[in-house]
């Protein structure tokens, strides 16, 4: 299977009425410059199941007659409804979440389903036999993996592997300031078990940008305290973003082209999920595609 080496992420940008026709904007210039892998999830939003909500709309009045061109993933793993069943990695859990996943996309099948977090109170088997049975029962063509612990990874892997459906894919957080996947040894379990590895959050949150470098902006995330509290760029942190800035110009690139490119570069790695919050920021992210190489 063959991933596009950029791929667009419905997160917080396309949940919401007041966002469609941004939405709207920003997969069409997707589209048409080849970005045609689109990750959601389950409870992306806000509120929760918006961003597939989205999705749909978008298919019925954009895309549908490039169904075959285009490459959707959805998952399921975190909160999403009250109970016991709304949550974590159980089979029930997991197939009621495809299941309304496919009604908010207006959708047949999903090209891949994630499981999204790793479970540690239902048993390894029991989600990924659902995981099986959902690729049997034709409601997804693939299945992924996100964020799982190596050990717990090695498990799926076989066991997807002897019932005939091979684990495609793996996602996890890898960037120029969070480089756990390669020092923990789970980009070469994949590179080297075939699996394909997708890095989400490559920039950071934006701190890999030129956001940040002369301090916090009002406007920004870390202002606002979200995902980035202000305590977190410390003079250490901020040091090392204004060299990897100073590199970047070097290169004749922005910081974030560069860490988009850098990522793209290490071996295993299939593909960067990029967030976008207009098509010229799309655009922009697409020149890592045609960065200078890295030396050693």
């Amino acid at each position: 299977m063959l991933l596009p080496r950029v791929s667009l992420g419905f997160w917080h940008n396309f949940g919401g009425i007041d966002d469609y026709e941004r939405s709207r904007r920003i997969t069409r210039c997707a589209f048409d410059h080849g970005v045609v892998h689109w990750d959601l999830a389950n409870n992306y939003g806000p509120p929760y199941g918006s961003a597939e909500e989205t999705m749909g709309r978008l298919m019925d009045e954009d895309f549908r007659p490039y169904r075959d061109e285009l490459f959707i993933s959805t998952k399921a793993g975190y909160d999403m409804w009250d109970g016991p069943y709304g949550n974590w990695g159980s089979r029930k859990y997991l197939m009621a979440s495809l299941d309304q996943s496919l009604k908010r996309m207006r959708l047949d099948y999903v090209d891949l389903f994630y499981s999204h977090r790793y479970d540690p109170e239902t048993p390894l088997e029991e989600t990924l036999q659902a995981l099986v049975d959902i690729v049997r029962q034709g409601k997804a063509l693939y299945v992924g993996i996100s964020r799982w612990p190596l050990e717990a990874l090695k498990v799926a892997e076989r066991y997807l592997r002897e019932r005939d459906v091979p684990l495609l894919i793996f996602q996890d957080r890898l960037n120029l300031l969070d480089r756990a996947p390669q020092e923990e040894g789970t980009l070469d379990f994949c590179r080297e078990g075939g699996i394909g590895f997708i890095s989400f959050s490559p920039l950071a949150q934006g701190l890999l940008t030129d956001r940040y470098l002369n301090g916090i902006p009002e406007d920004s995330r870390m202002s606002r305290g979200k995902f980035l509290r202000p305590e977190m760029l410390t003079d250490e942190l901020l040091s090392t973003i204004r060299r990897y800035n100073e590199e970047a110009s070097a290169r004749g690139e922005s910081l974030a082209e560069m860490a988009l490119a850098w990522i793209l570069a290490q071996a295993g790695v299939t593909s960067v999920l990029v967030g976008a919050s207009s098509p010229e920021q799309l655009l922009k992210n697409l020149r890592c595609l045609n960065a200078a190489p890295f030396t050693p």
